[in-house]
């Protein structure tokens, strides 16, 4: 079990260690991209962005925001599983300017070209997957690995995407890849930091059932998603397609149910992240239901990006920001209305799906929703952010797992 290393920052507190730049930066974006989305939607705006207005919206949600959130919880992770020192300072700062360029060329890649607009946002992705190569490989912590497997693909699903609506017109098999990526993310991370941090606080705070830690049973519900999505990939609306995501969606139920999520009411910081859980096997029921004709497709994907990524992602966010900038770990009532908007914005994006009648009161229930829960974010933690640097270097065992 490797320790974090850590080292003096002179400079600006915001590039002492890569979650505070990459959370504050992937929270103000996520609330502006959906407050321009939805007069987007409606026709009340235009950008000037190569793709059409829909791919827009995805891209920046699913190649744009998850992205920086993961890239804060890598970097904040890595050094803690290998023992080696953290990036911070210039090179931090140049992975932000990189990033903050990918957004700015896919916004205007209806003047600087698809092909700029493609090499500008991918090199983002690109050096994240060899910075975090170079780094478990000189840790010699293959363990994690996978992880960075799964950003690898991220980045060819860009790129696929990219050429895709260059191509055909509009994005469809690129965003199912990036989608898919994003939920067995979720599922591998989730899978230890859930337990994990859960099993931490019943020990001292609620003795008894304990979740149970990762094993076969795990590994095999994981293997038998990747394949289910590997069939929703190729053939969405298929029969084959609608049994997998059926079976993967129980045995996704009764993992969690293993965790003992029951048992956290007392402290919502946790609380927060088996309900986000919750919302990848009800993703793959409602897939279930939408392979059988029963609902549209989109229901699906809505419970996997606004409710389990959107909930999970602010989740992690919180509980990381607090730990490293040495904050007691317990949601305070600011950070539980955070929470509570971005279920609410979850629930009613699925909803809007399967009651039409009432779409546009939920797309904009949604909307607003979720532009509070990330805006809400921002100002509750980007002073935490952007200030001292108490702890900052510091890697707490109970913010990221030391695996």
């Amino acid at each position: 079990m490797a320790g974090a290393r850590t080292r003096n920052h002179q400079g600006w507190p915001l590039l002492a260690h890569s979650f505070r730049p990459f959370f504050l930066l992937a929270a103000i974006q996520a609330a502006v991209s959906i407050l321009v989305w939805l007069p987007l939607f409606y026709g009340e705006l235009s950008l000037s962005s190569a793709f059409a207005p829909r791919d827009w919206h995805v891209h920046e949600m699913l190649y744009g925001f998850l992205p920086a959130v993961i890239t804060g919880f890598l970097f904040t992770a890595i050094p803690n599983w290998t023992g080696r020192l953290p990036i911070q300072g210039t090179p931090l700062a140049a992975l932000v300017i990189v990033w903050l360029a990918g957004r700015i060329a896919v916004t205007c890649s209806a003047g600087l070209g698809w092909a700029v607009a493609l090499a500008v946002d991918a090199a983002f992705l690109a050096l994240v997957v060899a910075a975090a190569l170079r780094e478990i490989a000189a840790g010699k912590n293959w363990r994690n690995l996978p992880v960075v497997l799964l950003v690898a693909l991220l980045l060819a699903g860009n790129v696929a995407f990219h050429l895709e609506a260059h191509i055909a017109g509009a994005a469809d098999y690129s965003i199912r890849i990036g989608i898919s990526v994003v939920v067995l993310l979720l599922q591998l991370i989730g899978g230890r930091i859930i337990p994990s941090f859960t099993r931490n606080w019943l020990v001292k705070m609620n003795p008894g059932r304990l979740p149970v830690p990762f094993g076969r049973f795990d590994g095999g519900v994981i293997a038998l998603s990747a394949l289910a999505l590997v069939c929703w990939i190729a053939s969405p609306l298929s029969a084959l397609t609608g049994v997998a995501m059926a079976l993967a969606g129980v045995l996704h139920i009764v993992r969690l149910a293993r965790w003992a999520g029951d048992r956290t009411t007392g402290e919502r910081l946790l609380l927060v992240l088996h309900i986000g859980y919750a919302f990848v096997p009800l993703g793959f029921l409602l897939h279930a239901a939408a392979a059988f004709g029963a609902l549209p497709p989109s229901a699906g994907i809505h419970a996997w990006m606004a409710g389990a990524a959107g909930t999970m992602t602010l989740a992690v966010m919180t509980r990381a920001t607090l730990g490293h900038t040495g904050q007691a770990l317990t949601a305070s009532v600011a950070t539980q209305a955070i929470y509570a908007a971005i279920v609410v914005a979850a629930l009613a994006r699925v909803c809007a799906v399967v009651q039409p009648a009432h779409s546009e009161v939920l797309l904009h229930v949604a909307a607003f929703g979720w532009a509070a829960a990330f805006a809400g974010f921002a100002i509750a933690f980007g002073p935490l952010l952007v200030g001292s640097k108490r702890r900052a270097l510091a890697i707490p065992r109970a913010a990221v797992p030391a695996r």
